[in-house]
């Protein structure tokens, strides 16, 4: 079991301190991942994840990760599955009408903003795009309502391009592993791209999301039972179970 990074001091690592903390660490992240892979494969993943495995929809991950934002995902799920019970293209969400969107996506958070919101983006979709999720970044950064997050989700899962999406989950439990320093999520989005392998850019979000929502938790995090707890500084966790 490699030595916790916590119990390791600078004067032990001489005058390379720098570099060989960093390559130490990155040795860690490809072990984190590894383990992860299997932990979480037995977890229910996020919707929007469920939803690029089974049809890859950009439209339904744009949609859906509007839904999701300051929402559990388990109220984010049954709304979109409701929702895409109902549509399944722009201008059929336009046809639902504000009203009937609220209704259907209920009780997500913000639910009458989100509905409205999701028309305005649908019209804009239609009007300049012709009714496709556009594939680039800064493309969807153009749309109402639609942050980095939500278009590293779009760019990475819909179209499987490479991305770095960082979520609150994503944001904690990277500086709780002590591999990033950032204050947030967009710090740790352009820490993450100068430092993280890009082999794992598209599939960190999911992993660390995943983990973050059943033992990393943000208060109280399941330290006695994580798998990952050997290669985990534990940054700012003052109590854990």
């Amino acid at each position: 079991m490699p030595y916790p990074l916590s119990k390791m001091s600078e004067k032990k690592w001489g005058s390379n301190t720098k570099h060989t903390r960093s390559k130490l660490i990155e040795v860690q992240i490809d072990k984190i991942v590894e383990i992860l892979r299997k932990a979480v494969a037995a977890m229910q993943v996020p919707i929007v994840t469920e939803i690029s495995q089974s049809r890859r929809s950009p439209f339904e991950i744009l949609v859906t990760t509007i839904l999701s934002l300051r929402t559990k995902d388990k109220v984010t799920r049954a709304a979109s599955i409701r929702l895409f019970g109902r549509i399944t293209t722009p201008h059929e969400l336009i046809d639902l009408g504000e009203s009937e969107i609220a209704t259907l996506i209920y009780p997500v958070g913000f639910y009458k903003t989100k509905a409205k919101t999701l028309i305005e983006i649908c019209k804009r979709l239609i009007n300049d795009y012709g009714s496709e999720v556009p594939n680039d970044l800064d493309e969807l950064l153009k749309l109402k309502g639609v942050g980095r997050k939500t278009a590293n989700l779009v760019i990475t899962l819909g179209y499987g391009k490479l991305g770095v999406c960082v979520d609150t989950h994503v944001h904690r439990i990277s500086n709780r592993l002590g591999y990033v320093r950032t204050k947030t999520p967009e710090q740790t989005e352009m820490a993450l791209r100068e430092k993280l392998p890009r082999q794992y850019w598209i599939e960190y979000n999911d992993l660390l999301v995943t983990w973050g929502q059943n033992t990393c938790k943000p208060i109280s995090p399941f330290c006695s039972k994580c798998d990952i707890s050997a290669y985990c500084q534990r940054v700012g966790v003052a109590k854990s179970r």
